[in-house]
């Protein structure tokens, strides 16, 4: 993995029509937030496709439509985030054109910047690989919460940056969304990849 230099991810990036590609090249993208005037980023290194009216195991399943998912149907390059067992606030990333309801889960990262404000989120001694381990995790320690949900990420409160992170394809592994046996046959979609994190996401990316 190369790191060269940084820009915020355009418009057209999320209009992509397959959400399964997105998913994938989201992976080594960083997610930024500046909430209070404080701002954390970390990159991305596990993400999840949710394929929208289609796809059992998408809130949007058969073209279902609430206050709660109004967001899942705005434009591509919205913010998405849904409350979890009423205690996980979990972001997402809508892609596609509007009215379509598309969106890639973010459940990991490793931490780039704000590290200590990230540690005080999650309220660790610490810094370790568990930091950014999980959606619930990832979205606490950089102070995403569902008041945010409906925030387009073109803007300066959660946005997502291409550091020109290159992921070889042997980096990446594919494997079934976590969590949704209620999907039946989509289930067993290989629509969650996940970076081989390797030496660079050892402890002492840490700090």
């Amino acid at each position: 993995m190369i790191h060269l230099k940084m820009k915020k991810v355009p418009l057209k990036f999320y209009l992509c029509e397959d959400v399964v590609q997105v998913s994938r090249d989201l992976l080594g993208k960083v997610l930024c937030t500046k909430i209070d005037s404080q701002v954390t980023k970390a990159i991305i290194t596990e993400t999840e496709a949710y394929a929208g009216i289609t796809d059992k195991a998408s809130h949007a399943y058969g073209g279902k439509r609430t206050k709660r998912t109004e967001p899942i149907y705005a434009h591509g390059g919205t913010a998405y985030i849904y409350l979890c067992y009423g205690i996980h606030h979990l972001f997402n990333v809508v892609t596609n054109e509007a009215e379509t309801p598309h969106a890639v889960l973010i459940r990991a990262g490793v931490p780039l910047d704000g590290f200590n404000l990230m540690r005080k989120r999650r309220k660790r001694s610490q810094l370790d690989k568990t930091l950014l381990a999980g959606p619930g995790s990832l979205a606490q320690a950089l102070g995403i919460t569902t008041d945010l949900t409906g925030t387009s990420l073109l803007e300066n409160r959660i946005w997502i940056e291409d550091h020109n992170l290159i992921v070889d394809t042997e980096e990446i592994m594919a494997g079934p969304r976590i969590g949704i046996d209620y999907a039946d046959e989509d289930a067993a979609r290989p629509y969650r990849f996940v970076i081989d994190q390797g030496p660079l996401f050892t402890d002492s990316a840490y700090g």
